[in-house]
């Protein structure tokens, strides 16, 4: 697995030995995990900094559901809901905060009031002008593979060979921003589980992540109380399996490390304090040497 050194104003990642750890904020009333939880500004930043002290690397915050079948909110409306939290929670934490928007203005709105990454789900598709923005801040940005948009991508998405199609997009997205201007160094790719695919789907990105190194780019992944995981539960127990149970964290935390095993650099999640604990030791067990040298020749026949 290669390592990156992801270094940009006074914010810097060394991301490969250690797994980067992305806590989610979602300032919207309908995500499919937390919508409405902390849709007020004093919520959002009491969580942000709880996400902080629980030891996130990166805050990621988004004020537009992008949960299948979910309706687009305007500009003004999504600075309305980020910019606040973001200005209050700059005071109080020391980690770099994401926007998650595919919309220019509210990128930019956001780094003005203090954010320093972009977490774009349409690879700078939606907006011409994002690009733009990434480059012009030089800030990083984090490019999605998704299938249409979060209104139609869950309608019978279908694939010919799925991973080559996803690293075809995702290699195609990232010539497209470097031609725009935004660096290669600054560039982190996310194959998009449940953006357009089945379960299956999701469970086969998981399974051949290791593949998507070849691009030379951070990989960054989210999987966290997502349906896949849910699906799976369901006919295994008689618990509750909303996105926030406690079986479902568990099923969350196991694909949290099947996806470092593969080679996730950053893991995007909503129960950060759990998941530290497990890319801890999942890291653990990934840098671990298979046998000091001199054992290894004593096992040799």
């Amino acid at each position: 697995m290669k390592n990156f050194n992801l270094a940009w104003g006074k914010h810097r990642l060394d991301l490969g030995r250690r797994t980067c750890v992305m806590g989610v904020l979602n300032v919207t009333p309908d995500s499919f995990s937390d919508g409405g939880d902390f849709f007020t500004v004093d919520d959002a930043v009491a969580q942000g900094h709880k996400l902080f002290e629980d030891g996130a690397d990166i805050l990621d915050i988004g004020g537009e559901s992008t949960r299948p079948f979910s309706d687009a909110v305007s500009e003004e409306e999504e600075i309305q809901r980020v910019v606040p939290v973001i200005e209050r929670l700059l005071k109080r934490i020391s980690i770099p905060i994401s926007i998650d928007t595919t919309k220019a203005d509210v990128a930019e709105h956001a780094i003005k009031a203090g954010a320093s990454m972009i977490n774009d789900i349409s690879s700078l598709r939606f907006d011409p002008e994002m690009a733009n923005v990434a480059a012009g801040y030089g800030v990083p940005v984090i490019l999605m593979h998704m299938l249409g948009n979060p209104k139609t991508m869950q309608i019978e998405p279908k694939y010919d060979d799925l991973i080559t199609q996803v690293k075809a997009f995702l290699e195609n997205a990232i010539n497209q921003a470097e031609y725009k201007g935004i660096s290669r160094s600054k560039i982190i790719i996310d194959p998009g589980i449940g953006f357009g695919k089945t379960f299956d789907h999701n469970l086969l990105l998981i399974n051949n992540l290791h593949k998507f190194q070849t691009l030379n780019v951070p990989i960054l992944i989210g999987t966290s109380r997502k349906a896949f995981i849910r699906n799976l539960l369901k006919d295994e127990t008689t618990e509750d399996v909303r996105p926030h149970s406690r079986i479902v964290e568990t099923g969350t935390q196991a694909s949290v490390a099947a996806a470092v095993l593969n080679g996730a650099h950053i893991v995007r999640v909503h129960d950060v304090a759990n998941t530290r604990a497990t890319v801890k030791i999942i890291d653990a067990i990934k840098n671990a040497q298979q046998f000091s040298n001199g054992f290894a020749k004593k096992m040799t026949c």
